[in-house]
């Protein structure tokens, strides 16, 4: 199952609503889990984001749907990326 990496910032909505973060948080897991995913991890960071993510996805669509769902409810923007495992990059890297 593809790896990705999400990073995200909160909006000046999801700043002011910070204490519903973690509900928030819960939905998204949900989500992706109904979504056939799995959450790997999540970090609240400090410099150019505000959050990352670490998700397993059945595939991009997936994961877009995900994205898309969360960023409508207007509390954070994300940027999210596809993740290659070292076994993934060892075999890209073996074909070339």
């Amino acid at each position: 199952m593809p790896t990705y990496i999400i990073q995200g910032n909160y909006t000046q909505q999801g700043a002011k609503n910070m204490k519903g973060s973690p509900e928030r948080l819960d939905a998204v897991k949900q989500a992706v889990q109904a979504a056939g995913g799995d959450v790997k991890g999540f970090y609240l960071t400090m410099g150019q984001y505000d959050m990352l993510m670490i998700v397993d996805m059945p595939n991009d669509e997936a994961l877009l749907k995900m994205v898309i769902s969360a960023a409508g409810e207007g509390n954070v923007s994300t940027e999210p990326f596809r993740a290659f495992t070292e076994d993934e990059y060892r075999a890209l890297a073996a074909n070339l």
